[in-house]
Formats: structure tokens, sequence, C-alpha cells
């Protein structure tokens, strides 16, 4: 392998025969998928047999890092990980900061390929490029936090872990898988995947050091970025001094900030759960990824210790969401979803919908809007799958259609949507209704034009022009996501950067023209992928509340998505028929005509 950056390994463990073998990958897989989210999808829809059960021994859970990956560069100390997802059915891909990456990658290898099924319990262990299984019944049934010491105290503290907790082990379909103690693969369910697999964790020590080619270039690059870094208000300023709860004042005045199950758009007592007030009254230090100068987790001090603070995304979800305001108990649910493994943002939203059930006398569980005793209960039950949990624990979409009212459950192709109203965001609506991964922002951050000016101010209220800057955003977050970096480094630098970055440090000569059309081709991919599995265009939409229910007040008033002719647009400036489906010609310019949908 001739290449800088990545080391064209692949490790592959079978559970069912425990067989571990290593693999050569491509330099032209390499050069067209890059890595993380690329190359994942790319095995995925490859190795993947077609409507397999996603928990069954079929499907496969696919760790992989990208050539930016422990090279230095500033956000991309991350991992992705993918899988057909039990919570939606599509193909999915969730990444994450912390060590855990750098220390797989430091092994030698660009991907983990895990596939069967273990007959007991296990956990992997990679270390200086050797790889072992080992029996881990004593750690089945254990939360988070015992795991990773547990495994620490085994294996050294310079080991990092990826683990699940009870709610992966228990099947939940939104279970997360975590790294490094509070880093989250969260969303769709992938500590579903390694729980159905007996798979309770994987342990990663490695020093290999990875190769630049071009370090008189990179070296002025690194420079280059530490530099647009400090310039930029939000990377230098907002999410230092507040993390990205800085976002909840912003939204909220925007009249964008949804609450009780996207019943309203604004919550009144919003300052009392802002990143401000955290920053006065709970903050203890500041934490971050892997040599990140922007360090945007924080350490909050509570009544029982220490813990590290929830997102933007979580104190919505845990908050405004279920009609909670109370910062206490969101910083404790976010802290309890984290050691069990459950993602908090379908959590929150599951709970959210099934309060709005019994609002409306259709599902009697006693738990209410604000109701913080209850919603702590249901997250215990959750992740056990006791009582009414054990359908909660199938998320919002299977809980509201199992009730007969499928239209209270907000969400996009089974995935709970996150914390932006997208009636006073029209291209977050074309983003959240044709994510291929379901209700995901990440996927097309629409908010940075409509509401941050990044990298302009759009009108946030017209769907005029929605179509064109989606499609950019989502091609760009596609090879961005395959690097692998920090989202919230794009706020700072251009596409531009990140392809000099990895001409850099690959040697590979990459354009910012290459990396669109390179994001082109994974988005095309996993929609192929997910109309093999039986979506339609009829699933790009959104819940009809946000169709058809205008907001009532506030900022955002009487508007309502107007989805038709955004996605009518969109499918024509994706090269798509009318009803969603790429065309030969589309698929013979990015090179996937042989791939059968």
């Amino acid at each position: 392998m001739g290449f800088c950056g990545w080391f064209g390994k692949t490790l592959r463990v079978n559970l069912s025969t425990g067989i571990i073998t290593e693999e050569n990958i491509g330099q032209k897989v390499l050069s067209d998928w890059i890595g993380g989210r690329g190359i994942g999808a790319w095995v995925v829809a490859g190795e993947v047999p077609a409507c397999c059960d996603p928990l069954g021994e079929e499907n496969k859970l696919v760790f992989a890092t990208g050539p930016l990956t422990g090279a230095g560069v500033p956000g991309a100390g991350r991992f992705s990980a993918s899988a057909k997802s039990p919570l939606t059915g599509t193909i999915l891909d969730s990444n994450a900061g912390g060590r855990w990456g750098i220390r797989l990658k430091k092994n030698g290898y660009d991907m983990l390929i895990i596939e069967g099924t273990s007959a007991g319990p296990v956990y992997l262990k990679i270390e200086e490029g050797t790889a072992s299984l080992h029996e881990a019944g004593d750690l089945w049934g254990a939360d988070v936090r015992e795991t990773n010491d547990k495994l620490k105290d085994k294996l050294g503290n310079e080991t990092s872990i990826a683990c699940i907790g009870p709610a992966g082990e228990n099947l939940v379909k939104f279970a997360s898988v975590m790294n490094d103690g509070h880093r989250a693969l969260g969303r769709g369910g992938l500590g579903a995947v390694m729980g159905a697999k007996k798979l309770k964790a994987v342990a990663a020590k490695g020093s290999r050091k990875v190769e630049v080619a071009n370090k008189e270039k990179f070296d002025f690059m690194i420079y280059e970025a530490g530099k647009w870094l400090k310039a930029n208000p939000i990377t230098s300023q907002g999410l230092p001094e507040f993390g990205t709860p800085v976002l909840v004042k912003l939204f909220n005045a925007l009249g964008v900030f949804p609450t009780r199950n996207f019943q309203g758009s604004q919550y009144p007592d919003a300052l009392n759960i802002s990143g401000e007030t955290i920053a006065e009254l709970m903050t203890a230090g500041r934490k971050g990824c892997y040599g990140c100068p922007v360090q945007c987790a924080r350490l909050l001090k509570t009544k029982t210790g220490t813990t590290l603070g929830p997102e933007y995304e979580s104190i919505w979800a845990l908050g405004p969401e279920c009609g909670i305001g109370d910062l206490d108990t969101i910083v404790e649910a976010n802290h309890l979803c984290n050691q069990l493994g459950l993602d908090t943002v379908s959590t929150g939203v599951t709970i959210g919908c099934t309060m709005e059930l019994e609002e409306k006398g259709i599902f009697n569980t006693g738990l209410s809007f604000g109701d913080t005793t209850g919603m702590l209960r249901a997250i215990k039950q959750i992740a056990y799958r006791e009582g009414d949990g054990d359908l909660l624990a199938e998320g919002s979409r299977r809980l509201a259609e199992r009730c007969g009212a499928g239209q209270y459950a907000m969400q996009v192709k089974g995935l709970e949507l996150t914390a932006y109203d997208p009636r006073g965001l029209q291209g977050m609506g074309l983003g959240f209704a044709t994510s291929n991964r379901g209700g995901c922002h990440l996927r097309a951050y629409m908010a940075g034009p409509e509401a941050l000016g990044v990298p302009k101010m759009v009108d946030r209220f017209s769907a005029g022009g929605k179509a064109g800057l989606t499609i950019t955003q989502q091609n760009v977050s596609a090879a961005i996501d395959s690097l692998i970096a920090c989202r919230f480094i794009n706020l700072a630098v251009s596409e531009e950067y990140f392809a000099r970055i990895l001409s850099a440090v690959t040697g590979v000569d990459y354009q910012t023209q290459d990396l669109h059309r390179i994001g082109e081709r994974i988005w095309n991919l996993e929609r192929l992928f997910n109309l093999r599995e039986g979506f339609d265009c009829s699933h790009d939409t959104l819940p009809p509340r946000l169709l058809e229910e205008p907001i009532q007040e506030g900022p955002s008033s009487g508007s309502v998505v107007e989805l038709k002719p955004m996605l009518e647009e969109y499918y024509r400036f994706r090269g798509w028929n009318e009803s969603g489906v790429p065309s030969p010609g589309k698929l013979r310019e990015l090179g996937l005509e042989d791939f059968k949908c």
C-alpha cells in the first residue's frame, strides 16, 4: 500500500466462527469512498443481504476511520459506524469523537467489520495490531461506566473502550454505542445491533504513526486552520464558552424551538436551560476530542458529583420536547441515558409522543407533559423493557402506530426529529424529509444559512432555492463524514480547506469539486440501498402536523412546511425521476451502475 493517511487494511471479525482475518483495501476504493461514512456505506450496501433482519446474523457492523484520523488535523479525531438500522430499516451511519477512533486507527486498520453472532457475551480486544475475542459474561448487565472501568482496570488506562449498556443488551431499537465513557454513536440503534451480536465492547490500544505525504503543506494548512478557527466567533467564542447549548436562546427567539411534541415552537423558560445559564450555575470545566482546539464539551457540577453536560439536542429532547424546564432534571436524564446506552434524542421524542398520547386519552400511561419523575422512571423502563417501556423501546413510530395514532410520532423514516421546527426553517424541512437515515439535522444543516448566516444568510421562510442548497449541503456533509471531521470545524473553514488538507495527508490530488462528487456518490448509494429495502418517494415526507398545522404564535406563526414544490425541484436537481429513483445516466456518471435496487 503506497498511500499515506490510510493503512489500506481491514480487520474482519466473525463472531459466529470466532475467525479473525486481515484484508487489504484497494487504492481505488479508498480514493473513491475516502473512509468513515463513505466506506461504511460501500461495505453495507455491498455485503448486507437485501431485506435482512437488522438484528439478525446477516447484518454487519462497520467501524471506520478516515485518512485524517490520527494525523493531527483539528477536529479529525472521529470515527464512524455503519449498519442497517433496527429502528428505521434504512442504511445508517453515526459518528463520534473522543479517542477510540484514534486508538483503532493506530493499530494499522482503517476499518473493522463485525459479522455473525456470538453464542455468548464477548468483548473484542485490539492491541498493537493483534485482535482477540474474550468472554464477557461478567460484564453483561453492567452500565457504561462500570463496563468502562472494569475493562480499563484489566487492560490499562491507555486503552479506549466502545461498549453498550443495558439498552443495547435488551435490543432497544434506539440504543447507542458509547465510547470513552461519554461519547455516543447515538442515532438509529447501533447499540442494539451490537447487543444482538452479543458483543459487549471493543477495546482498542495502538501506537502506529499515521504518515503524512507532504509535511510542509500539511503544517501550513494546520496553521491556516488555526487562524480561521480563531477568527470565527462561533468556534473561538460561542462553542468554547458555552458549548452547543449556546443555540437554545437563538432558536427559541426565532420561534423554531419545538415544545410538547412539536405542538409549540417557543419555550417560555428557555433562558433557564440555556448555555449561558449552564455556564453560570454548573460548568466546572471544558473537555474536547483528541487534538481539537474548540473543546466544546462541558464538565458540569451536579448535586451528586460531576458529569459531561447535555448537548443542545439533548437539552431540548429531554426538556421542552417533554414540557420540562428543570435544568437539574435534564442533566440527570442525560447522564442516565448515557449510562444505560440510550440515544437521548429518540428517548426524549418517544417520551414526548407518549405524553401527547396520554394528553389526548389515546394511551394511558400516567405520563404527562412536565412530569420530571415520570420521565426519569420511563428512561429506566425503556432501557430494561419494563412495563410500558417495552413498547416505548420500539421508538415513537411503532408506539404511535400501535396506538392507531401514527400522526403523533415526530419522525421521518422512523428516526425521531431533532430540535428544529422546520415550519420556520423551510430548508431544514426538505433536509429532514430527504435524509437517507431519517429525521436528522446533520445530513444537511440548513439552519446554518437559514439562522446562523453560515456560509451566508438566506430567507428562512422561503421555499425558493432551497433544493439546490440542501443538495450541496448533503453532498458536502457526506464527504466530511468520510474524512472524518467534525462539522463544527466546517463552520470556520470551507470544503476547499478539506480538499487541500486531504491532499497534503494522502498525497492524492483532491480538488473541491472532487469532494462534492464523492459526497454525491455516497448519497446516491445510500438512496439505492434504501430503495432496495422498500423505501420510496412516499417516505420523503414529514409528520402531518408540520405540513398542515401552522405555528400558532411567535416569530414563525402562520408557517407550515411547503414541501411539495421543494421536493419536486430536489428530485430534478438530483437527476432522479419523479418517483425519486436515480436515473441510469446519473448512476453511470457516479460509477454506481452495477448496484441493484
